[in-house]
């Protein structure tokens, strides 16, 4: 999946939350003020590189999002793993955690989610020896 420029990703923001919209409409819900060229160039380029799709109506066309939100967030999040933390998801937490100030009950919180995701693991780590 390629990744999104900043004004591809606000417009495919716009489809996600809204669904299926004609240009004017993404034009009037765009955050910032944008010209009907530059708009029509975003979703021309996310046409062409498969995360938008458009379907005619009389002389209308509609645009909707065929990139799921969460599988371009799963894939940016990914990139962001590999390019800014040499590729340790650990590194990324750890920026997200001194970034945010989290408090000592978030804290506490993320400590029984990572207990509860080692605990999984050795139940599955487990399963995978006895099968050898």
């Amino acid at each position: 999946m390629s990744q999104f420029t900043s004004g591809e990703l606000r417009v495919m923001q716009l489809l996600w939350e809204h669904g299926e919209l004609k240009p004017g409409e993404l034009q009037e819900l765009h955050p910032v003020p944008i010209k009907n060229p530059a708009l029509r160039s975003y979703l021309k380029i996310l046409v062409d590189k498969g995360h938008v799709s458009r379907r005619r109506v009389g002389k209308a066309f509609f645009y909707k999002a065929n990139t799921p939100r969460q599988r371009a967030f799963s894939t940016m999040l990914g990139d962001l793993v590999r390019i800014f933390c040499a590729g340790s998801v650990d590194e990324l937490v750890m920026a997200l955690v001194r970034k945010e100030k989290l408090s000592e009950d978030d804290l506490l919180e993320l400590k029984r989610l990572a207990d509860l995701g080692s605990e999984a693991g050795s139940r599955k780590r487990g399963a995978r020896e006895k099968k050898s």
